[in-house]
């Protein structure tokens, strides 16, 4: 993976991170750097959870990948986020 690469996950995790933190209802007590590791994790998890059922790559904008991606996300914040509550 190039550099370029990286850099577009980084933002993609970033986007992603932060629409799974606004899915999730109420305050999530999470910092920002653990929403957009969250949100990179789901990036990569949900474009091979797409790819397994053939709806990663369509034609125009993935829709159902974005949405597997940030449920994934919403899931991750809502689990670390009870997690953090706990300790």
């Amino acid at each position: 993976m190039e550099i370029s690469g990286i850099i577009s996950a980084i933002i993609i995790g970033i986007v992603i991170g932060v629409l799974g933190r606004l899915a999730v209802p109420g305050r999530q007590r999470i910092g920002i750097l653990w929403t957009i590791v969250i949100g990179i994790v789901a990036a990569f998890v949900g474009s091979a959870v797409a790819a397994g059922f053939g709806v990663a790559n369509t034609k125009g904008v993935d829709w159902i990948e974005w949405l597997i991606q940030v449920a994934l996300a919403a899931v991750g914040v809502a689990a670390l986020s009870r997690v953090k509550v706990r300790h």
